[in-house]
């Protein structure tokens, strides 16, 4: 994968060459900050003028030298200097960050590297301790930490979209180089962020919506320490700036409808469900129609992913959160759950049994009642699964205390639905520990209403005399075709 993103960056590199003979000027460095960049050497590029187009083919320049190593002046510490001259070097810091250093080779440009590291170092301190208020230049801080953490990343390991997935068990995880420059712009960012310095009128002018989407933009980096500091500085923004609050869930809304409907492909799903989570926690009741459409939007589609199984966790812990709040959402919930319900992958299917279990402990019996026709119904086909590990996840409700009291309530409808599902295991799964299972569950049942019990094994016992009979029947027929067509051939 590395060699891809190198051939992609030499390819792009050669590409806006072709275009602009200045290439050596940072966007970035002459938007923000006028910073003089010292290097060893450095030679001009000719450009083409509109004339020679018509004009006869001019050979191909003579290729330019790579620039020797960045040289970035050293600044002293910000206490080693008098009071009044701090506020201009901590803003010539600042500027000093704002220069991007090339880690691809890093030994060429280890002295700048470790320069601009020690700097990062303290303007972490400063914002840290509040003993200098850098209040005055928030502007310049955050258009530093966006030099810094926006940019574009780098092609994923699968470059495809959405028809081909990678390989889950690859343990190929990109780790961004820049990192030691990276983690510490992020640390100023953070506390920045919770700063009591930090007047969040004054601040909301930098952190604003195109900032938190550029944030949102970086949660599908592969950098998993890269996703971890997201995730807590987007949970921060989003506790601190309240007038951001709905522009963020209609953002990561955004985020979550292009994972399901186009890619289906997006590191960072388990760490947006992560806050989530804990937004939901805080929602006050009663519940607003925006979260519910949410739920049912946004949030039940999520299991429809081949993926789910890396963000499955969080996932379950939100909807149960959904229903914890508002019993009433149990009824969308479990529907919403069949609707998705895995056909061909059972791994994703024990994961919905476990899930399954976690929504029905919160489950009243009125809920209940409007979807365990069609829940009974899937938990009889999990019970006669092959796979042992669904037929025992399914066996496994039956040892949760909640669950056997709804079904208890309500065993006039669930028995004669699972009923057949639970003989055809005691008479032919394969697995010792399925089959150990089910007799404690037709046992349960017989205990708890042995009238009923007896009644569905009277029906099964007449639909599988009914069932012979109707096999008998065929065969017979089959054989009286089968001696007609001896007799035309002979004949």
């Amino acid at each position: 994968m590395f060699n891809k993103i190198i051939k992609r960056a030499h390819a792009h590199a050669h590409k806006k060459s072709a275009k602009s003979g200045h290439h050596e000027n940072s966007s970035n460095g002459q938007q923000f900050y006028e910073v003089v960049m010292k290097h060893a050497s450095r030679t001009a590029t000719a450009t083409a003028t509109p004339a020679a187009a018509n004009s006869d083919p001019i050979p191909s320049p003579t290729p330019v030298p790579l620039p020797g190593p960045l040289v970035i002046e050293h600044l002293p510490p910000l206490r080693e200097v008098p009071s009044s001259e701090r506020p201009s070097l901590f803003l010539r810091k600042i500027q000093l960050c704002c220069i991007l250093c090339d880690f691809s080779d890093s030994s060429k440009n280890a002295t700048a590297i470790g320069i601009k590291r020690q700097t990062l170092y303290e303007l972490v301190d400063i914002v840290q301790s509040g003993s200098f208020k850098f209040t005055e230049n928030q502007d310049d801080l955050v258009k530093m930490i966006s030099a810094n953490i926006f940019r574009c990343l780098p092609p994923a390991s699968h470059e495809n979209t959405a028809t081909e997935t990678g390989d889950p068990e690859e343990d190929d995880t990109f780790l961004e180089p820049s990192w030691p420059h990276l983690q510490l712009v992020y640390e100023i960012l953070l506390r920045y962020i919770v700063s009591p310095e930090t007047d969040i009128k004054n601040a909301k002018r930098y952190i604003d919506h195109i900032f938190v989407l550029k944030l949102l933009d970086l949660f599908d980096s592969e950098d998993m320490r890269e996703r971890e500091y997201l995730k807590t500085i987007l949970h921060r923004i989003y506790g601190k700036f309240m007038v951001h609050r709905p522009f963020i869930r209609k953002a990561i809304n955004n985020v979550f409808y292009r994972f399901i409907f186009e890619t289906q492909r997006h590191n960072g799903i388990a760490e947006l469900l992560e806050i989530l989570g804990s937004i939901i926690n805080g929602f006050a009741l009663p519940m607003k129609e925006e979260h519910k459409l949410f739920l049912i939007r946004a949030l039940l589609p999520l299991h429809k992913p081949k993926s789910v199984h890396t963000y499955h966790n969080q996932l379950a812990y939100c909807i149960v959160q959904f229903v914890e709040k508002d019993n009433r959402l149990a009824e969308p919930v479990i529907k919403g759950m069949l609707k998705y319900w895995p056909v061909t992958n059972c791994q994703k299917e024990v994961l919905f049994l476990g899930e399954l279990e976690e929504v029905l402990e919160s489950t009243q019996p009125a809920e209940f009642q409007k979807c365990m026709i069609s829940l009974s119904r899937k938990l009889g086909q999990c019970l006669n699964s092959p796979h042992f590990q669904i037929a025992e996840r399914a066996l496994y409700l039956w040892n949760n205390e909640h669950i056997i009291s709804l079904v208890a309530q309500n065993r006039s409808v669930i028995l004669p639905i699972i009923f057949e599902a639970l003989e055809r295991n005691m008479q032919s799964h394969w697995n010792q520990a399925v089959h150990g299972l089910t007799v404690n569950v037709r046992k349960m049942f017989m205990e708890m209403d042995t009238e009923l019990f007896e009644e569905c094994q009277r029906r099964y016992l007449e639909k599988e005399a009914g069932a012979r009979e109707q096999e008998e029947k065929r065969e017979l027929t089959w054989k009286q075709l089968e001696a007609v067509a001896a007799q035309a051939v002979i004949g």
